[in-house]
């Protein structure tokens, strides 16, 4: 395993760049760390066998709230405690409103259901054609292959089977699962996810992928991931060396709050990008964590600088438990208008809903459309300036061409004239 000091793993940034770029992504550091060797802190294993995941251990790092302390305790019934140590560093510790803490830091409002919360509001279970293996839509399929993640998010919509501890377990048959891939043309794309598909080793994940990619049918590849946001030392050159074998092979990361875009974070983007993969972010709208139209613009441009193209902003699902982390539609209607023609495109993600029960993702958006009829469409910008733009009737089929009208004839005319004049002003 290769490993790494702080300084061997930055990299010169183009234009003298550095110091500017590092006020802007700075490193989690290493808190209470600091006697760890360089060895042991960049080792991915070292930060996962030293992960926070006991009432004692988190006690002794951070002044646990009364609500805090009751969702630790019951934290083992529901979904498991465990944070490592690099994002720990993340957590303001003073501040019981952290936006980091609190997705991470379960609290005992899990415990309370609102009565429209469910247990799988995805309706993965009720589309599950083999263990593990998801058929929701047309021509994808999603594969579970783990149930652990390097820490555990508080609003997980799989919380159910996720850590081990939840109402159900996984229990993947992945031969059965390649079977009816193999068997099914019609998926054309796979999407790992679970759990953290980026915690198996390197041998494990590189021979699952080549079993996919084997399938003749199949035409990319992806992989749902928190690994670099909760472990950056995971993403390894070893780690991007295998995962370049298997373009074409996309990567969904999962981040939040811009506090989450370290420099840590970044270069482990950097590494992935620099293998080709082309990577987007998922950001779950949380209350108290991101559902400010300031924080939610500064993670979506921060994102751009990491080379990861921001793609959803998901409402909460409706998962038991997460009453106290959603925020309303309305909320998530304010930022994006706030985003749309206030920041490049490219910083613009699509605002969804994932329809409770298995309707699969909804988008939803601002009303730019203020009127439609077979005339014209009204239409605002987000200056809010209003605009006519003329619609096609098809009952009048489609506007003749110049060689119909005579109009090319009239053009060559004109074009001669002009040769003649030796003019080429334009009226």
């Amino acid at each position: 395993m290769m490993t790494y000091t702080a300084n061997e793993m930055d990299t010169e940034e183009p234009g003298g760049q550095s110091d500017a770029l590092y006020d802007r992504f700075p490193s989690a550091g290493r808190g209470v760390w600091t006697h760890i060797s360089d060895v042991d802190w960049n080792d991915w294993r070292w930060q996962l066998r030293n992960r926070i995941t006991t009432l004692e251990q988190l006690g002794k790092l951070l002044p646990l709230t009364n609500e805090e302390r009751l969702g630790v305790q019951l934290a083992g019934k529901h979904l498991a405690l465990a944070i490592t140590p690099y994002f720990f560093n993340l957590i303001d510790t003073a501040n019981p409103d952290c936006p980091i803490r609190r997705q991470v830091v379960p609290r005992v409002e899990e415990t309370t259901t609102a009565p429209w919360e469910m247990i799988d509001p995805c309706g993965e279970d009720e589309h599950m054609v083999a263990p593990g293996l998801v058929h929701r839509y047309p021509d994808r399929v999603l594969f579970l292959v783990t149930d652990r993640c390097a820490s555990y998010c508080r609003y997980c919509t799989r919380s159910r089977v996720v850590s081990g501890v939840g109402e159900q377990h996984l229990h993947t048959d992945f031969s059965e699962a390649l079977n009816y891939i193999r068997s099914h043309k019609e998926v054309r794309d796979v999407l790992l996810s679970g759990g953290d598909p980026l915690l198996f080793s390197d041998e494990r994940l590189d021979q699952l992928l080549s079993q996919l990619r084997a399938i003749k049918h199949i035409e990319f590849l992806r992989i749902g991931t928190r690994i670099p946001i909760f472990l950056p030392q995971r993403i390894t050159p070893e780690l991007c060396a295998m995962l370049r074998k298997y373009h074409p092979l996309w990567m969904s990361i999962h981040t939040n709050h811009p506090k989450e875009a370290t420099h840590e974070v970044r270069e482990a983007c950097g590494r992935l990008a620099d293998a080709g993969i082309p990577l987007g972010n998922q950001t779950v709208l949380l209350r108290g964590v991101n559902d400010d139209v300031s924080v939610m613009k500064s993670l979506m441009q921060k994102l751009l600088m990491m080379r990861v193209r921001p793609y959803y902003i998901y409402q909460c699902d409706l998962i038991k438990g997460t009453h106290h982390l959603r925020t309303s539609v309305r909320k998530g209607l304010e930022i994006m208008e706030a985003l749309r023609g206030h920041t490049t495109g490219y910083a613009v993600p699509q605002y969804v809903i994932d329809a409770p029960g298995g309707g699969g993702k909804v988008p939803i958006g601002p009303e730019y459309v203020l009127a439609h009829d077979k005339q014209r469409v009204i239409i605002r910008n987000y200056e809010g300036k209003v605009f006519e733009y003329p619609e096609l009737n098809d009952s009048q089929g489609v506007p003749p061409s110049p060689c119909e009208t005579g109009a090319e004839t009239a053009l060559s005319d004109t074009h001669n004239a002009e040769k003649e004049h030796g003019c080429h002003c334009k009226t």
